[in-house]
């Protein structure tokens, strides 16, 4: 009970149709009443006209009466026979089997409808004076008058019984229906992913949520652009960054060719390395700010095993420094269409983490193949692989998996993720031996028309 009125208290919609149906509730119930006490009235009023008809038929006929004796009586049709008799009869009556006819009437009862209890029932009196000059009583017992004005009154409520649960499913219905653009619009936003900040269509939601669709651009709009101003801010300080430590790679390569101690040389080596890394991780700032921005470079065919040699041949000394057998699966080459600047960057990084994290005397095999209507690549090593728990957290800027001492930016998988993202592919992590849950293997499915 306590959940149901939570519900009540937050759900807009299930207050409505709440409150639809208790106000058809109370509306049908007046009207049922209403209909119950007229078809109640009909029906009294159609039985005294059926007295008034018996009556009339008897003067018009000019009939005669003759009263049955009681084995004639039909006990079964005894309740709900109209009795005919002589007003001056019921005089005679006195002291007779109820049964029986003629009944004792009173005789001073004047022309017209009255209600009167006979040897002990209550009898429906109709008093008529024919053309003849003679005083006929018309008369039926109340209660099976009733029980058939009762009956006759509880069918006329039938009409009530169908249409009230019919109108509850066409209320419960039309108000669904009344919020289903706002589902639909709910739906929509919560499908977009964090780089779609375009504003909401505004032009097919009803104008009572317009205002709020409207506030809801408006801080789109407002986000957007603070996402643009940190972007922007990310990309120049990275760019104005890149001369001063390409100035200090500089000294520190004059400074190697220069005669100094051996320890001297020993501690040149550490800060050779750590501007290394500095440059390195400004570069992968660059290229995140350039893959997070819109591009409007047009789409166009592109060789994936072109791609590959261009990788291979600048990643080659590094996976040679380790010790890395890294190589081409695929010989038949495909094409795909898509910016080409795009696609190198995701693979030369995918291939660059591979490298990082597989061990010396590893492998890397790169490949590609057609699915369908789409074109898979695949990156594969041999390396530890990224446990599942941490799948989805690999994409996130500067995280690098648990329990590795590789140096790295923690950038490389981010940037695939925002090219994935811009340019609408889909990438997926697994490993590349299912069973030992070792090796890292990357899925890129580039949909193509």
């Amino acid at each position: 009970m306590d959940g149901f009125k939570r519900r009540l208290r937050d759900s807009v919609q299930l207050r409505l149709s709440v409150t639809l149906s208790l106000a058809i509730l109370l509306v049908a119930l007046l009207a049922a009443a209403f209909a119950f006490v007229s078809a109640l009235d009909e029906a009294h009023e159609m039985q005294d006209e059926t007295l008034r008809q018996v009556a009339a038929l008897y003067d018009r006929q000019q009939m005669t009466l003759h009263y049955p004796a009681a084995q004639a009586v039909d006990d079964d049709n005894e309740e709900s026979r109209v009795i005919v008799q002589y007003l001056a009869d019921g005089s005679q009556a006195v002291g007779n089997d109820d049964a029986l006819l003629p009944l004792p009437f009173p005789t001073t009862l004047s022309d017209g409808l009255s209600t009167l209890k006979v040897t002990g029932e209550d009898f429906r009196v109709l008093v008529r004076t024919t053309a003849r000059g003679e005083r006929i009583v018309v008369a039926q017992e109340t209660g099976v008058r009733d029980k058939e004005a009762r009956e006759s009154a509880w069918r006329s409520l039938l009409p009530f019984l169908i249409l009230f649960p019919v109108l509850l499913l066409v209320v419960g219905d039309l108000v669904r229906k009344m919020f289903r653009p706002i589902a639909t619009l709910s739906a929509d936003i919560d499908q977009r992913d964090e780089q779609a900040l375009h504003p909401v269509d505004e032009s097919h939601v009803p104008s009572e949520i317009r205002p709020f669709v409207v506030a809801i651009n408006r801080l789109l709009g407002r986000v957007a652009q603070s996402v643009d101003n940190q972007r922007r801010f990310v990309a120049d300080a990275a760019h104005e960054l890149r001369s001063p430590m390409t100035a200090l790679s500089l000294q520190a390569e004059r400074l190697a060719a220069t005669e100094m101690p051996a320890a001297a040389r020993e501690r040149l080596l550490p800060l050779t390395r750590g501007i290394d890394r500095s440059r390195n991780l400004i570069d992968q700032l660059l290229s995140l700010a350039a893959a997070q921005s819109s591009s409007n470079a047009v789409p166009s065919r592109v060789s994936v095993l072109h791609i590959y040699r261009r990788i291979l041949e600048d990643l080659l000394p590094l996976a040679d420094r380790k010790n890395i057998d890294i190589g081409v699966e695929s010989s038949e080459d495909v094409q795909v269409s898509i910016n080409e600047t795009d696609l190198l960057i995701l693979i030369r990084n995918l291939v660059d983490n591979a490298i990082r994290y597989t061990p010396p005397g590893g492998r890397i095999d790169l490949s590609v193949k057609r699915e369908q209507a789409a074109v898979v690549l695949q990156v594969s090593d041999t390396g530890p692989g990224i446990a599942v728990e941490e799948q989805a957290r690999v994409f996130d800027p500067f995280y690098r998996s648990l329990g590795t001492d590789e140096s790295g930016s923690g950038l490389g998988l981010s940037i695939v993720k925002a090219i994935a993202d811009r340019t609408g592919l889909k990438v997926d992590l697994g490993f590349t031996d299912v069973i030992e849950r070792s090796g890292l293997c990357v899925t890129v499915s580039i949909g193509q028309p």
